[in-house]
């Protein structure tokens, strides 16, 4: 009796050993494939239908805060954030005005394995470019993306795994700006900083047709801010208009531009909103946050696989709008014509 009572009990615990042991197997299958799946995907399972349940992470390089690159990036993130609410996590980081941080920043993303980058401005562009021939990359506040990337005969879209968003408004209409305020002027100086290529890709085209409408026209490059104000006060001491593109260290430093050209009473001509709210007369401007807005779209296209970004050609503002600043035009006795807008204070 002892033996059989003996042997029903090593029966059962055997049995109940050999159902742990399946149960344990089991669990750790799924669990390790799920993981492996995970760890592998990096970038490249970016493509999934809508409603799938992932968490796409999106790395964005914006060069330098300034109100334009601050717009265009919170124009993209509120596109991806409607699509995808709480789906969609960003990774956004500011290089301070600093190239070689973009390439810092831009290489951190590749290694994180994040599914896009946004690449909000010319600088943050370029090291995107050199960090990544896989991960799709979407620029911003880019001005002529030929120039900032060095394709000759660009012909609209860039392919490979870049598109984009462009800050370009008609540099013709800039031109005639200078005429509509300023008939009688003579000579015009083109500032500029000349370690930004899309800079001088504006300001050879702006002096052209200036030099059709009549004027003087001189370049005044500076190579950073540590020039920048020596050779402001130049280009304010020669010549009776500025005009400034949109130009990123300009942007970052309009309070310089300002201080030396409104008391000198040398109005300027500027290429953005963000420009001309600081340091000038008169702009052509465009939205900034439509265009981010527009690339965010253009990123969710992407992301759920609705587009295949080699063929996306590169978008532009719908509209532009001429507009004044107030204060300034104020402090320098001049008369908006008609057809503009105020520019609004800031806050």
């Amino acid at each position: 009796m002892k033996k059989k009572l003996l042997a029903l009990i090593l029966a059962g615990a055997l049995a109940l050993s050999l159902a742990a042991c399946g149960g344990n197997s089991g669990s750790s299958s799924s669990g390790s494939s799920g993981a492996d799946s995970s760890a592998s995907s990096g970038g490249t399972d970016a493509q999934e239908p809508a409603g799938s349940g992932k968490t796409y992470t999106v790395g964005i390089c914006q060069l330098a805060p300034h109100p334009a690159l601050d717009a265009a990036t919170e124009g993209f993130q509120a596109a991806l954030s409607e699509e995808f609410g709480e789906n969609v996590k960003f990774d956004l980081q500011n290089a301070a005005g600093d190239s070689n941080t973009c390439s810092t920043i831009t290489n951190g993303f590749v290694s994180a394995g994040v599914d896009l980058i946004l690449a909000n401005a010319t600088s943050a562009l370029q090291a995107a470019a050199a960090s990544t021939a896989d991960i799709p990359i979407l620029g911003t506040s880019i001005t002529e993306y030929g120039v900032a990337l060095g394709i000759d005969g660009f012909s609209g879209t860039v392919g490979g795994n870049i598109s984009g968003t462009s800050d370009l408004a008609p540099l013709d209409q800039q031109a005639a700006m200078v005429k509509e305020w300023f008939p009688d002027a003579k000579t015009v100086g083109l500032l500029y900083c000349a370690a930004e290529p899309n800079s001088q890709y504006q300001v050879d085209n702006v002096q052209k047709y200036l030099e059709d409408l009549g004027y003087t026209c001189t370049q005044y490059p500076f190579s950073d801010t540590n020039d920048m104000a020596s050779v402001t006060q130049n280009a304010a001491n020669s010549n009776d208009v500025l005009y400034v593109p949109t130009d990123n260290t300009c942007a970052d430093n309009t309070g310089v531009i300002d201080n030396i050209c409104r008391p000198a009473g040398v109005p300027m001509i500027a290429g953005e909103e963000g420009i001309c709210g600081g340091c000038g007369v008169a702009t052509l401007s465009i939205s900034y946050y439509d265009i981010g807005y527009k690339a965010g779209q253009m990123a969710v296209q992407i992301l759920k696989g609705e587009a295949n970004i080699s063929e996306m050609p590169i978008e532009y503002a719908p509209e532009f709008t001429k507009k004044y600043n107030e204060a300034i035009c104020t402090d320098l006795g001049l008369t908006p014509p008609d057809g503009y807008v105020a520019i609004e204070a800031a806050g």
